[in-house]
């Protein structure tokens, strides 16, 4: 079977939040070469769920959970988007309370793990999040981004293609 895409984690594979392991998903019980590694808000403790029953939104309406905690997602006139990103798109995990983005009344596709070459590349589209960031100057966190006290999330709108970043400390 073909694996699915998502929308707002267009990388999940590629960042190892879907992982290539041998699993039988606890939601359809099949057995699956992939599985999720990213957070899954929910009152039981669910650990190996496939991409496909997160892709159709089966594993999240069982377990009644989300992959990323809907009072974490930033202002988004779109709740279909919000829905999606909840209950349909795996989530990554940040060092504190995971943040979604959005931009262009859309949520934002999560991109990766920022890399102080991510931010220079993309700094005029960063530099506004960097500044409201309360984490120093732009100096300082690229320094830490770079000695790994500090945590970068870029986004990209997936409308007009800015770049926008979440910085957390550990």
């Amino acid at each position: 079977m073909e694996l699915p895409e998502f929308k707002y984690n267009p990388n999940a594979y590629k960042l190892k939040i879907i992982k290539k392991k041998n699993i039988v998903c606890e939601y359809c019980g099949n057995k699956s070469e992939y599985s999720y590694d990213g957070p899954f808000y929910s009152i039981e403790d669910i650990e190996k769920i496939c991409p496909w029953c997160i892709s159709n939104g089966s594993a999240s309406k069982k377990f009644d959970g989300e992959f990323q905690d809907a009072a974490s997602i930033e202002d988004c006139k779109n709740l279909d988007a919000v829905e999606e990103v909840t209950k349909r798109s795996p989530g990554y995990f940040g060092w504190q309370q995971e943040v979604w983005l959005s931009y262009c009344d859309d949520l934002c596709a999560f991109i990766g793990f920022a890399k102080p070459k991510h931010i220079k590349e993309h700094m005029a589209d960063l530099e506004e999040d960097l500044e409201n960031s309360g984490y120093g100057d732009v100096e300082e966190l690229i320094e830490g981004i770079e000695e790994e006290t500090l945590g970068g999330y870029l986004f990209q709108c997936l409308h007009c293609g800015k770049h926008r970043i979440h910085i957390d400390a550990d």
